[in-house]
C-alpha cells in the first residue's frame, strides 16, 4: 500500500471515525471500502432507468405536462 494524506471537514472525520468504530474497523480501511464502493458504482446506471418495465410500450407525447393526469387518473 502506499500512504496518502487526505484533507477532510471536521465534521466528516468525526462522522467517519464513528462509523469506523461502530463496525469494529480502522479508519483506514473505512475510506479503502467506501472508495472502493464509490469507484465501482457506475454512475451512467441509474437503477430506475435500468428497470426495462419502467419503459416499455408507448409513451404520450404529452406525458409531462398531464403527467397528473395519467398517474391519477384526473
Amino acid at each position: 500500500m502506499k500512504r496518502t494524506t487526505v484533507m477532510l471537514p471536521v465534521e466528516l472525520k468525526m462522522q467517519a471515525q464513528k462509523a469506523a468504530q461502530s463496525r469494529g474497523i480502522s479508519l483506514g480501511t473505512l475510506i479503502r471500502e467506501s472508495l472502493r464502493s464509490a469507484l465501482a458504482a457506475d454512475p451512467e446506471v441509474d437503477s430506475l432507468f435500468a428497470d426495462g418495465e419502467v419503459f416499455s410500450g408507448e409513451t404520450p407525447s404529452d406525458l409531462a405536462a398531464r403527467h397528473d393526469d395519467y398517474l391519477y387518473d384526473d
